[in-house]
């Protein structure tokens, strides 16, 4: 169920400051070789301000990129299974938890992601409760990641799916090059829809009735993202029997995963010279 109210850069020393992320133009999509192993980031120390705008960070990297040196083969997905801990999420009657369904959605989904070539790092491993800044700030702390949270509803028709991103954020105009980290997804939103898009295209293939487009909605989890961000969910915790979702598991990991192949070209990071990618 979405709740829709509410790092690696010298090691983690700026971001336990005032939560400044190290983030590449939005026309990247790798991660960096120091990240490679990095399977959940630390949480802020303190709850974060801003991160940096990515116009200030490398404006013309889209333009740059053929001169910089090929395109980064490896790609990172974020994988974020909803709720845990203390928090279910949706129940359905017949003892249907959302929070244990999504993580075995989000294990289909790895292994789907990663035969495809890309790296794959979990926002939590078993029953525990990250929070929403500990969540994006895995995402924020990865060189040009996706980030895909997952839930399931509590209402809908039963057997479909569907994708949201994030509504409108205000821009910021701040002279010092960072945006305010409750706006960290504004300027992702246009790859957002891109992204978001695929995957339910993908999606409405598999699951008769569910859209053809994603949705929009002030997702909570996506906001303070910066980077390209969806949300996917499946209806509902509102079936007898867990097995109907346990069903479809394999064919939203296969559109989830499809999308992101498809919208990898569209989102590419170019290798210094000399550097390992």
């Amino acid at each position: 169920m979405l709740i829709t109210v509410a790092v690696l850069f010298a090691a983690l020393l700026v971001s336990r400051r005032v939560g400044l992320l190290p983030l590449e133009s939005p026309s990247v999509f790798a991660q960096s070789p120091a990240t490679a192993a990095i399977t959940q980031a630390a949480p802020p120390a303190q709850s974060p301000t801003s991160v940096p705008s990515p116009s200030s960070t490398n404006p013309a990297a889209g333009n740059t990129a053929g001169q910089a040196g090929a395109a980064s083969p490896r790609s990172t997905v974020v994988l974020d299974p909803g709720h845990g801990g203390t928090d279910p999420g949706a129940r359905g009657t017949g003892g249907i938890r959302e929070s244990e369904v999504v993580m075995d959605f989000a294990a289909q989904t790895k292994t789907a992601l990663e035969s495809l070539g890309f790296q794959v790092l979990l926002t939590r491993q078993g029953n525990e409760n990250p929070s929403f800044d500990d969540r994006s700030a895995i995402a924020n702390a990865q060189r040009g990641a996706v980030f895909v949270t997952l839930h399931v509803a509590s209402t809908g028709l039963p057997g479909t799916v569907r994708v949201y991103v994030m509504s409108d954020l205000p821009g910021a105009n701040d002279t010092t090059g960072l945006i305010p980290w409750e706006r960290a997804q504004a300027p992702f939103l246009p790859l957002s829809r891109r992204f978001g898009d695929l995957v339910q295209s993908f999606l409405s293939q598999r699951f008769k009735g569910s859209p053809r487009n994603a949705q929009v909605a002030a997702v909570r989890q996506l906001r303070t993202t910066a980077a390209p961000a969806i949300a996917v969910e499946v209806s509902s915790v509102a079936v007898d029997d867990r097995g109907q979702l346990d069903r479809m598991a394999p064919g939203v990991a296969d559109a989830i995963a499809r999308g992101a192949s498809a919208f990898r070209p569209s989102y590419v990071v170019a290798t210094n010279p000399g550097e390992r990618p």
